[in-house]
């Protein structure tokens, strides 16, 4: 019999015996039993000491040093005196019908807690990826009964077999994922919301999205309180494409070393020009002589970014109607395209612009995904792939 430091490591009952060990290269078996004793009958109820015979078996266990531990139990079986009933013996480590501890199995759902793939937990763990994938589906996640006062709304390319883009609501103020629906169209997301109540629905305030017209066509009839709010990450890089496409129209007409030359230096036009070197600064002012259209528009992406980073929402909002009226009449068609679609989203960006809550939050839930996706080399059923998103993440 070993002593009691290895029952403790193993963290195994008092009324549990270590018999004998045999080590491998990659595992460990280690034999154990329990002494006879008094057992209640499932069929009866009644008590029995009877020991009728033992069978063995193999449980897996959590792995330690680098081996997967086995522990072969010797199970006891009983007879009951007064109904005949044959029974074994139950263990409180050890769940009815299962080959695997209970630790175990709390160790393999902390493990899916991770970014791991299924594969990936089952080479740590010595568990099949299809005992896994049965442990994964016994996890349940409801659909939230309540809402927050701010939702946060933005699609994923999930690629599961419902749609190519799956949409994940957030509440980007306590950092917390509520949902992932497997759609992201408005009759999908119509349904879900007529679920909440509608005293739930009125205590939302502010709704962010993307700059994606179903989402805030769908918030205007569901959440008629809230203020719609264009996440500021969207608008800003409206900015970016601009001042790109313009670069890339006038490369065009360039020679070849021009060409390749602007094409270098467009992390010096994009960055804000008060950051650059005094260095960088005589290189960008050399590229803006060379044409007027750059040069203007330079000038108007600094302006917006300036705006956005003002302190007076009155004067943010003067300023912003005066940058749309600017950069219709600049004559350059790609600051023209940007104001008009500005124009329609007006209430949104303002909005952002005022209350500073942005979509960051569910952009990094995003990214997780990702990651999660990444690694299990896709997923293409969506019921698991959202357990796992609100197991993992949330």
């Amino acid at each position: 019999m070993y002593p009691n430091y290895s029952k403790i490591l193993l963290n195994l009952k008092k009324d549990v015996f270590i018999r004998r060990s045999i080590h491998s290269d990659s595992s460990l078996k280690i034999f154990i039993e329990t002494h006879p004793k008094e057992q209640i009958c499932p069929c009866c109820g009644q008590k029995t000491k009877r020991f009728h015979d033992y069978r063995l078996q193999e449980i897996q266990d959590i792995p330690y040093q680098e081996k997967h531990i086995i522990l072969v139990l010797r199970k006891h079986r009983y007879l009951c005196k007064s109904c005949g009933k044959r029974f074994l013996e139950s263990y409180s480590f050890l769940p009815r019908y299962h080959r695997w501890t209970r630790r175990l199995a709390f160790f393999v759902i902390h493990l899916l807690r991770q970014t791991f793939s299924l594969k990936q937990v089952s080479f740590f763990t010595g568990v099949t990826v299809q005992t896994i994938t049965r442990l994964l589906d016994t996890i349940h996640y409801n659909p939230p009964n309540k809402l927050p006062t701010v939702i946060s709304i933005d699609e994923f390319k999930g690629n599961a077999l419902t749609r190519k883009y799956q949409c994940i609501l957030v509440d980007p103020r306590k950092h917390k994922i509520l949902d992932t629906l497997p759609d992201r169209t408005q009759n999908h997301l119509a349904d879900y919301w007529r679920n909440f109540p509608r005293k739930e629905r009125l205590k939302v305030q502010f709704f962010i999205c993307d700059m994606w017209r179903p989402y805030t066509e769908l918030a205007k009839v569901f959440f008629p309180n809230e203020k719609i709010i264009v996440d500021k990450y969207h608008f800003i890089r409206q900015i970016t494409w601009v001042i790109e496409n313009v670069r890339k129209r006038l490369q065009r007409s360039m020679p070849v070393n021009l060409r390749k030359y602007y094409r270098c230096s467009r992390k010096l036009i994009l960055t804000r020009y008060r950051k650059l070197t005094d260095k960088n600064k005589q290189a960008c002012d050399l590229m803006f002589q060379y044409n007027d259209d750059l040069r203007l528009a330079h000038m108007m992406k600094e302006w917006f970014y300036d705006i956005c980073q003002m302190n007076s929402y009155r004067k943010q909002q003067k300023e912003f109607d005066d940058w749309i009226s600017n950069a219709r009449d600049c004559g350059i068609i790609e600051f023209e395209k940007c104001a008009n679609t500005f124009q329609s989203w007006r209430k949104e960006i303002l909005n952002a612009l005022k209350y500073g809550i942005t979509n960051g939050p569910t952009e990094g839930f995003n990214n997780k995904i990702k990651v999660l996706k990444r690694s299990s080399y896709g997923i293409r059923n969506f019921k698991p792939f959202r357990t796992r998103i609100l197991h993992c993440i949330s």
